[in-house]
């Protein structure tokens, strides 16, 4: 098939979703031409990695200036920012332009890049390739969350009202689609009531992130670090804030209180000042951005993940049961996890003191760090694939193009 795959932010091993089916479509043998955006010098050389994937790479700037007008501009509508924040014209009149060159289907990402596809589904005369929007996440569900755990008033209300904006779109933009996707079947079923409330049919299917199981995996050469654990993610993300300042003040001092040497990675890109402040503690450092991030995942004693609110499938816990790392989590980061079963793949633990006892269990207890560490490996292999999901994703578009001709 002939795919064009526009992503508002460059595909990167950060943004994993975009930059693995774009792979491994490729790899599959799929014609994939990338449309996306670049906001810094870092991230249009990230697109080298892509050029001998892609068939083409139609890639534009996206200055600081463009994202602060298309946000002001927004306010004043009844769309969300989100929905506006990326929009660049030049990059839509490149897609537009190439869309009318013989695409079987066109895959636009995120709702930061839904108002591509409007632009498309718009302009393109028929017959025209199915426009998939891949929304990712269910965004008012996050905000929502986000809204009700903000410990700033001010910052409540603005969640609130880009929330209810949020909402208010995603209950309308699926019309607009010929299929939509999310993550995680809790994603769909947020979207099926906004759907509901209208009286419109679903069509929401969830297509899940996958790990790339040869990138992420056990190193027999590593070995693991004492009593030391490994809390990861983009940290500048607020949910990953929020999760990090809750572990590090109300777990950790648990844990310190049976192990008073036990250690925490902070591993993740733009740490926030709040959580560069926790290293005033020796036992705690903060990476920043780090070239790799498998080292840590394959030498620390557990990875913990503790979120406190979020939405779709949380990649750091993917990443590490690929590793074979025994993982302790919250309810919230494995919500959206099928088949996964708490105390086979995992420990799971949403109160403090629970979480923390199940931290000092396993680190006593390496027999049962290993249980663990490779029941997850073997779920990640089973149903988080990234080979099966882009075949998945292909017999989608195959799918969705029938019911054009039809």
């Amino acid at each position: 098939m002939k795919i064009l795959f526009v992503v508002p932010y460059v595909p990167n091993l950060i943004r994993v979703r975009p930059y693995n089916l774009v792979r491994y479509l490729a790899q599959a043998g799929h014609r994939v031409t990338l449309a996306t955006l670049w906001s810094s010098p870092e991230e249009a050389a990230e697109l080298d990695a892509l050029r001998t994937t892609c068939e083409s790479i139609l890639a534009f700037p996206l200055p600081r200036w463009r994202t602060l007008f298309n946000s002001l501009t927004a306010v004043p509508t009844r769309d969300p920012i989100q929905a506006a924040y990326c929009w660049n014209p030049a990059l839509a009149a490149a897609i537009r332009a190439e869309a009318g060159n013989g695409y079987d289907a066109i895959h636009v990402e995120h709702l930061r890049g839904v108002r591509y596809g409007l632009h498309l589904v718009r302009h393109l005369r028929p017959p025209r390739p199915p426009v998939i929007w891949d929304s990712v996440d269910n965004i008012s569900y996050l905000f929502f969350q986000a809204a009700r755990q903000s410990p700033s008033r001010l910052r409540r209300w603005l969640l609130s009202l880009e929330a209810r904006r949020t909402a208010a779109a995603e209950a309308r933009l699926p019309g607009a689609f010929q299929r939509v996707l999310v993550t995680s079947k809790v994603d769909q079923e947020e979207f099926h009531r906004l759907l509901a409330a209208r009286g419109q049919p679903p069509n929401v299917d969830v297509l899940p992130n996958g790990v790339d199981l040869d990138y992420f995996c056990p190193d027999p050469a590593a070995a693991r670090e004492p009593a030391t654990l490994v809390i990861s993610g983009k940290m500048s993300y607020h949910a990953n804030i929020r999760m990090v300042l809750r572990f590090v003040k109300e777990i950790m001092p648990r844990i310190w209180a049976d192990l008073p040497d036990a250690r925490l990675w902070i591993v993740g890109k733009d740490p926030d000042r709040s959580l560069i402040e926790l290293a005033a503690d020796p036992r705690i450092v903060v990476t920043g951005t780090v070239p790799d991030i498998r080292p840590y995942l394959q030498r620390a004693t557990l990875a913990v993940s503790p979120l406190v609110y979020g939405a779709g499938i949380q990649n750091k816990v993917l990443e590490a049961l690929a590793c074979a790392t025994p993982v302790v989590a919250s309810g919230k980061s494995v919500a959206a996890l099928n088949n996964i079963t708490p105390g086979v793949h995992l420990e799971t633990a949403d109160d403090d003191e629970t979480f923390a006892r199940r931290v000092v269990t396993l680190i006593r207890d390496p027999q049962r760090r290993q249980q663990l560490g490779q029941a997850g490996r073997q779920y990640v292999e089973q149903h988080h694939d990234w080979r099966k999901i882009a075949a998945d994703l292909a017999r989608l578009y195959q799918e969705a193009a029938q019911a054009c001709i039809i």
